[in-house]
């Protein structure tokens, strides 16, 4: 492909953070989202007419801000959040991909879907019961994941007439057991989403309180500490590209989405697991040539040899090229109805590729009474978490998960009906709780 390169310096200012929203069934997710979005002035007319309706026809005189995000019959029906929300909206200092997770515990596997992938969470916590089971387990999966930022949104304050000492008590709790967990980050926050308090605006309830608000907090948290091509160079190859026209009869590149770090012309890169090398002649972002791309853009790689490389492989830089492997010790959270089992054949899904395997051992279950674990469970459940062992047919390249999210974590699948089983972190165990 032929045309003038043009120099790279750098990826842009990061303007856009994911975040998540959890909490146990009642705690006020929903209104909380949707008090956000009204308050923010980030609704539709035609969307807060059809509240207003729905409001109305159950003999609501104020509009009830969650359904703008109860989008599911059924949830509307039983008032509880069942699938993962999406919402989309920006405010004059950012723009936000919001994921609305569900609160039951029978969803608890939702959130791993909704938070995989967020640079926050914002866990809600009912003011009037404190710290519950299904807390601990949505701060248990915010750091497994390792979302670096949550936000401990501590809700109806006015139905514990705003007490600050009440505020407090939750604050402690829950910030001593993520600190047991590594959360790096913990901001407590005192709301009511029902009435507006410190979401959008600051309450006049609560003097006691100096801080941010939610939604102030979402705009000014830096989400650098968690850039993706700050890490070490990725590249899943995705598809071959291979036109043989008139025009390009030789051409052969290798598409993909970058997933971690930064690549660049003339550097010297190895395909894994095969562990073949060669340089890079040419990166093609949209249909133009660049000098430079990096993690998450979407490019074709072109290669100085013509080598055998498919979907699946991984290109990394040759200067510290991994080592592939097949045992795998990782954290999983179980998310199928069906049991995990010691002895299980399954497939293993990591990037691109897709390979065999079978579970080894299941050392340890998360207890979320605490931070201790129960020793040999020989299975796993629908929303556990734990330890396991794998053995794949053949060799992988799985980084740890603290150091990249991408390239660390993995989907086991029912091989028979292609169901997700399980999705792991590979890595040291999960904070001493689970160590096994």
């Amino acid at each position: 492909m032929s045309g003038s390169t043009e120099q790279v310096t750098g990826p842009p200012a990061t303007t856009l953070l994911r975040f998540a929203t959890a909490g146990s069934v009642d705690d006020g997710k929903s209104t909380l989202v949707g008090r956000l979005l009204y308050d923010s002035k980030s609704v539709l007319t035609d969307q807060l007419e059809a509240v207003e309706r729905a409001s109305r026809h159950r003999g609501q005189e104020a509009p009830d801000l969650a359904l703008l995000t109860d989008g599911l019959r059924a949830e509307r029906e039983q008032g509880i959040t069942i699938d993962v929300a999406y919402r989309y909206f920006a405010t004059a200092r950012r723009r936000f991909i919001l994921a609305d997770t569900p609160g039951h515990v029978q969803y608890t596997r939702n959130m791993v879907t909704g938070a995989s992938t967020a640079e926050l969470a914002v866990v809600l916590i009912d003011a009037r019961n404190g710290v519950v089971e299904q807390t601990r387990r949505h701060a248990t999966i915010a750091a497994l994941l390792r979302v670096p930022h949550v936000v401990l949104a501590v809700n109806k304050m006015d139905l514990v007439d705003y007490a600050e000492s009440v505020f407090a008590e939750i604050a402690r709790e829950f910030t001593a057991y993520a600190r047991k967990l590594g959360e790096p980050e913990i901001t407590a926050i005192p709301i009511s989403a029902l009435v507006g308090d410190n979401v959008v605006k600051p309450s006049a309830h609560m003097d006691w309180y100096g801080g941010p608000t939610v939604l102030e907090h979402l705009e000014t948290a830096s989400v650098t500490d968690h850039d993706l091509a700050g890490r070490q160079a990725r590249f899943p190859v995705q598809y071959v590209i291979r036109p043989q026209t008139a025009e390009h009869p030789d051409y052969r590149g290798y598409a993909g989405q970058i997933a971690a770090g930064a690549f660049g012309v003339g550097e010297q890169v190895t395909v894994l697991p095969s562990g073949r090398t060669s340089r890079i002649s040419g990166i093609d972002l949209l249909g133009e040539p660049v000098d430079e791309a990096w993690a998450p853009q979407s490019v074709t790689l072109l290669l100085d040899d013509d080598i055998d490389i498919s979907r699946g492989d991984l290109l990394v830089p040759s200067r510290d090229a991994p080592t592939p492997g097949q045992d795998i010790e990782a954290t999983v959270c179980h998310v199928a109805d069906t049991p995990l089992t010691v002895g299980q054949r399954v497939l293993l899904k990591h990037t691109t590729r897709t390979v065999k395997a079978i579970v080894r051992d299941i050392p340890s279950r998360l207890v979320l009474d605490g931070t201790s674990s129960h020793p040999e469970p020989g299975h796993l459940i629908a929303n556990d978490i734990g330890r396991v062992r794998i053995r794949t047919a053949e060799p992988i390249v799985l980084d740890d998960y603290a150091d990249s999210r991408r390239t660390g974590s993995f989907l086991l699948i029912d091989p028979d009906d292609g169901t997700t089983l399980t999705a792991g972190m590979a890595g040291p165990a999960f904070a001493a709780a689970i160590a096994g």
